[in-house]
């Protein structure tokens, strides 16, 4: 559990599984809509892929990326519904 919340610990981490909650994507593209460089972006996407919070599917030679599965999913959406609450 700790090594799960690290990893969701990074912002950038956190960005790219932003992005995915909403569709799929090729690492070029999520490069771009991140702005940042496609190897930065490869490496963030092993660090997400080793913790089983994205996987991954080929197409040709096109590798595009989505989150695992529904409970990463629901971990995803809970998290921001704790955030945007407050504290009250």
């Amino acid at each position: 559990m700790a090594e799960l919340f690290k990893t969701l610990g990074d912002p950038t981490r956190v960005r790219i599984m932003d992005v995915l909650a909403k569709n799929e994507f090729c690492v070029c593209d999520l490069a771009e809509l991140l702005e940042l460089s496609q190897s930065a972006t490869s490496h963030q996407l092993r660090v997400l892929r080793s913790n089983h919070l994205v996987k991954y599917r080929r197409e040709g030679k096109m590798v595009y990326y989505s989150l695992d599965d529904h409970h990463v999913m629901a971990l995803y959406r809970e998290g921001l519904e704790h955030i945007s609450e407050g504290h009250k």
